[in-house]
C-alpha cells in the first residue's frame, strides 16, 4: 500500500507516515483525517510515496476531507522554501498557506433558501390564485419580473413560508438551496464607474512593453522605478489587462490594508465586465468571506486576487503576473512565525510558477536597486509625472531658527506653514499635513524631579491622548488615568512634553478655525469604513486638510492637493537602525509626491531639526540616484545588506537575568565553528529592553549567504534546552532592529 506523509495540524510539529488503499486519491496537498493515538485529528499531505518495508505496519488514513488537493505542487515547494530560509517550522508555514477558515471544519459556503418559477402562470391563473390568496399571487407576480425568475425567499417577507410551500406543492414554483457569496465590500455605498484605459506617454508605453514580453516569455523580475504621480497604477492595470487576454490570472499585493479598497476600485472599475473576478483577501475579513474569497481563487472563480502581505500565498491557478505595489515598505515583512518577506516570496513563487512579476516603487528598497545593477532584476523607469506636470517644490525649514523666532520651544506650525495653510484655503485647495506618532503628547514628565510616566509592561514612556483622556502603550496597549501631581514628588506643576497627531489636530483648529480638516490615524480609524468614509470626504473636496500618520504616505491620489506639510521629519532618522535614512528618505518623497498631482502646482515644507542631513537633502530635490549611491556605499563598508543578510536573534522572558544568561550561552556557542564569513554581534539588551513584561535581549548576525547563517542558528537551537519561560525567536532578514 502507498503512504502518505501528514503534518498534524496544531501547534507541535507532527509528521507522521500513514497507508492508504490504492483506489483512494491521496496527493500532495490534500487535506485528510488521520489517526492519533486514541483519537482523530486532521492534517495536510507533504508527500506521497510508493510502499517500503519499513518492518511494521503503518496505521491507514481515516478519510478525505477534500478530494481535491488545496495546495499545489508549487506552493508546496514554496513552503518548503521559507520554512528553511526563514528557520521557521513547516507547521507554521502551512499555517499561512491554509488559513483557520480554510483548516477549520465548522467553516462552509453559505447557502440560502431561493424560490424559481417553474411554470410561467397566465393572467387567469393569476387572477384565480388572488381570489383565494393574494400572498400567492404576490409571491408568483414578484418572481415572473425577477432576474431569472429566481428570489430569495427572505425577500418576501416574514410569514412566506407557508405560501410558497403551497406554491411548491401545486408545481408553481421549486424550492433550491443556492451557495450565496459573502461579498468583503457588499457594505461599500459608492458605485462602481466603468474606467478605460488612458493614452499612455512614452515612457509609460516602454515599461508596458517591457511588462508584456516578461508576461510572454518569464524572465528576470523587473523593478519599476516611477516617480510619483508617474502613471505606474494605469501601467500595471493594462499590463493586467493583457495577461488576462492571454488566459492567465494576476496577483496585485499592496503593502497596507488601507490601501486595499481603492485599489479594488480601480481595478473593478477597469475591469467592470469581469467585476465578479476580482477577489480580495486580507486580514480584516471575516472567517465567512475569507473561507468564500479562498475558494473562489482556488476554484478558477476569481482571476484577480489584490490583497495583502498573506495574499502572497493565493491559490491562483494559471499563475501569469504578479505585481508588487510599493515594494520598499515594511509591511511587507510578517512580524510573527514564519517571519517571511512578502515581497521576497512574491519573487520566489514568480520564478516557481514560472510567471511575470513587477516591483513597483517611487523610492524601491536599496536591495531590489542593487539587484538591478547586478544584472538579477530589470530596470525600468518613469521619470517623469505622467500629466507633464513638474515635481513639487520642497522647501526644508530648520525649525531651530523658527523656534527662536517664535520664541516656543514647542512650536508645531513654522510661519511659513501657517501662511500656506490659509492660502490654499483663499483659493480653495487642499493640503496634508504628515506626522508620524499618534496620540497629543508623548510623554507626561515632572520638571521638578524629571519622573516620567512609563508603562509597567514595557520600557517606553506612555503617550497621552486627549480624545480617550488616558495614558496609553504604543506597544501593548496598557492604558491608566492621567495623575493631577508627579506620582513621584507629589509636585502638581507635570506637565505634556512632545506633540502627536491629536495635538496637531488641536492647534489646527486655534489657527485655522474656518478651515474643515480631519484626522487619519490607528486611533481615528478603529470603526469599520472610517478610513474609506474619510478619505472620500476629502476627494469630494468636504475637506481643507487632513492630518494623518503614515496611512497617507502613500498610494493616495488627491488631485486637488497643492500643499503638503510634514511635521517633525527628523522622528526616525536618529534611531538605532541602520535604516534609518533610507526610510526617512522613503517617507518625505512618498509623503511629498501627493502634492501637485493634477493641473495646479504642489509645494511641500518639510520641518526638521537637522536640515542638513543627507536623507532630507536628497528627498528635497528628488534625488533616489544619488542618495542610493551614497548609502550603498555605507553598506558596502560595513557589510550590510544588500552586501550580506542580516539576522536578528532574541531572547525574551519574564526573568530579565535568565533571559540575559541564556542569550550569552547561545552566543557561545554560536562562535563554535560559525559558517565562513558569520559576523556575530554581542549580546546585548534590545533597544526596546522590555515588552509586554518580558525582558528582551538580542545578538545581531550577519552572513555573506542566507542559508548557511539559518542553518547555523537553527543547529544551535536545537541542541540547546531553553528554560521553560524563555522563548528565542530568529528573523531572518530583519526588518525591526527594536
Amino acid at each position: 500500500m502507498p503512504q502518505a506523509r501528514v503534518l498534524i495540524d496544531g501547534p507541535s510539529e507532527l509528521v507522521f507516515d500513514y497507508s492508504f488503499a490504492d483506489d483512494v486519491p491521496v496527493v500532495a496537498g490534500c487535506r485528510v483525517r488521520v489517526p492519533l493515538r486514541n483519537r482523530n485529528a486532521t492534517g495536510t499531505v507533504l508527500s506521497v510515496a510508493a510502499s517500503t518495508d519499513l518492518g511494521f505496519a503503518l496505521r491507514p488514513l481515516t478519510s478525505l476531507i477534500d478530494p481535491q488537493p488545496l495546495l499545489t505542487k508549487e506552493l508546496l515547494e514554496l513552503a518548503s522554501w521559507i520554512a528553511q530560509y526563514y528557520g521557521s517550522s513547516m507547521e507554521s508555514v502551512i499555517r499561512s498557506l491554509l488559513p483557520e477558515a480554510v483548516r477549520s471544519e465548522t467553516n462552509s459556503a453559505k447557502s440560502q433558501k431561493m424560490a424559481c418559477l417553474l411554470r410561467i402562470p397566465s393572467a387567469e391563473d393569476i387572477l384565480a390564485i388572488g381570489k383565494k390568496a393574494p400572498r400567492q399571487q404576490t409571491i408568483l407576480i414578484s418572481l415572473q419580473s425577477a432576474p431569472d425568475q429566481k428570489m430569495m425567499i427572505a425577500e418576501f417577507g416574514s410569514g412566506a413560508h407557508a405560501s410558497v410551500k403551497a406554491l411548491e406543492k401545486a408545481g408553481w414554483l421549486g424550492v433550491v438551496d443556492e451557495e450565496i457569496r459573502r461579498e468583503p465590500d457588499a457594505d461599500m455605498q459608492e458605485e462602481i464607474i466603468e474606467s478605460f484605459p488612458l493614452k499612455l506617454n512614452d515612457e509609460q508605453h516602454a515599461a508596458l512593453a517591457a511588462v508584456c514580453k516578461i508576461i510572454d516569455h518569464p524572465e528576470k523580475p523587473l523593478l519599476l522605478l516611477g516617480v510619483t504621480g508617474s502613471g505606474k497604477t494605469e501601467v500595471y492595470l493594462q499590463a493586467a489587462r493583457y495577461a488576462l487576454s492571454q488566459q492567465k490570472t494576476v496577483l496585485v499585493l499592496v503593502p497596507e490594508i488601507s490601501l486595499t479598497p481603492q485599489t479594488v476600485r480601480r481595478f473593478k472599475a477597469r475591469f467592470a465586465s469581469l467585476i465578479d473576478q476580482v477577489a480580495v483577501l486580507h486580514s480584516h475579513l471575516s472567517q465567512g468571506e475569507r473561507f468564500d474569497e479562498w475558494h473562489r481563487i482556488r476554484t478558477g472563480k476569481a482571476s484577480i486576487v489584490i490583497g495583502a502581505r498573506s495574499a502572497v500565498f493565493a491559490p491562483l491557478p494559471h499563475l501569469g503576473l504578479i505585481l508588487v505595489d510599493e515594494e520598499h515598505d515594511n509591511s511587507y515583512k510578517q512580524d510573527t512565525a514564519p517571519r517571511y518577506h512578502g515581497r521576497d516570496v512574491a519573487v520566489l513563487r514568480a520564478h516557481i510558477e514560472k510567471c511575470a512579476i513587477v516591483l513597483g516603487s517611487a523610492t524601491p528598497s536599496l536591495e531590489s536597486f542593487h539587484n538591478t545593477q547586478q544584472g538579477k532584476y530589470q530596470l525600468c523607469r518613469l521619470n517623469n509625472r505622467a500629466d507633464s506636470h513638474s515635481m513639487p517644490l520642497v522647501r526644508v525649514l530648520d525649525m531651530r531658527l523658527e523656534k527662536q523666532k517664535q520664541k516656543n520651544a514647542h512650536a508645531i506650525f513654522s510661519d511659513k506653514l501657517r501662511q500656506a495653510l490659509e492660502l490654499r484655503i483663499e483659493r480653495n485647495e487642499q493640503s496634508i499635513l504628515f506626522l508620524n506618532r499618534r496620540g497629543f503628547a508623548r510623554s507626561l514628565q515632572c520638571p521638578a524631579c524629571g519622573h516620567t510616566c512609563q508603562c509597567p509592561h514595557c520600557a517606553v514612556a506612555l503617550t497621552y491622548h486627549r480624545t480617550e483622556e488616558r495614558l496609553m502603550c504604543h506597544i501593548c496597549g496598557y492604558q491608566s488615568i492621567v495623575p493631577r501631581k508627579c506620582p513621584e514628588c507629589k509636585d502638581p506643576a507635570i506637565s505634556l512634553h512632545g506633540y502627536g497627531t491629536q495635538k496637531v489636530e488641536d492647534v489646527l483648529g486655534m489657527i485655522l478655525p474656518k478651515a474643515k480638516f480631519a484626522r487619519i490615524d490607528a486611533d481615528a480609524m478603529r470603526k469599520k469604513n472610517t478610513l474609506r468614509d474619510t478619505l472620500n470626504a476629502f476627494k469630494s473636496k468636504k475637506l481643507d486638510i487632513l492630518i494623518g500618520t503614515q496611512m497617507i504616505a502613500k498610494g493616495l491620489h488627491f488631485p486637488n492637493v497643492t500643499l503638503v506639510g510634514i511635521l517633525n521629519a527628523d522622528i526616525g532618522l536618529h534611531v538605532p537602525d541602520f535604516r534609518a535614512a533610507e526610510r526617512t528618505f522613503q517617507l518625505i518623497t512618498q509623503v511629498a509626491g501627493r502634492a501637485g498631482r493634477g493641473e495646479l502646482e504642489g509645494e511641500v515644507i518639510v520641518q526638521t531639526c537637522t536640515p542638513h542631513a543627507p536623507a532630507i537633502q536628497f528627498a528635497r530635490r528628488h534625488d533616489f540616484d544619488g542618495f542610493s549611491e551614497q548609502e550603498l556605499e555605507f553598506r558596502r563598508e560595513f557589510h550590510f545588506p544588500p552586501f550580506g543578510r542580516c539576522a536578528v536573534l532574541t531572547v525574551r522572558s519574564t526573568h530579565e537575568r535568565r533571559a540575559e544568561f541564556t542569550l550569552q550561552t547561545l552566543h557561545r556557542r554560536l562562535s563554535e565553528n560559525p559558517p565562513p564569513g558569520l559576523q556575530i554581534g554581542e549580546a546585548l539588551p534590545s533597544p526596546l529592553t522590555r515588552s509586554h513584561g518580558q525582558f528582551r535581549f538580542q545578538i545581531t548576525l550577519r552572513c555573506p549567504q542566507a542559508r548557511p547563517l539559518t542553518k547555523h542558528v537553527q543547529a544551535v537551537l536545537q541542541k540547546t534546552s531553553l528554560p521553560e519561560d524563555v522563548i528565542a525567536t530568529f528573523d531572518m532578514d530583519a526588518i525591526n532592529f527594536s
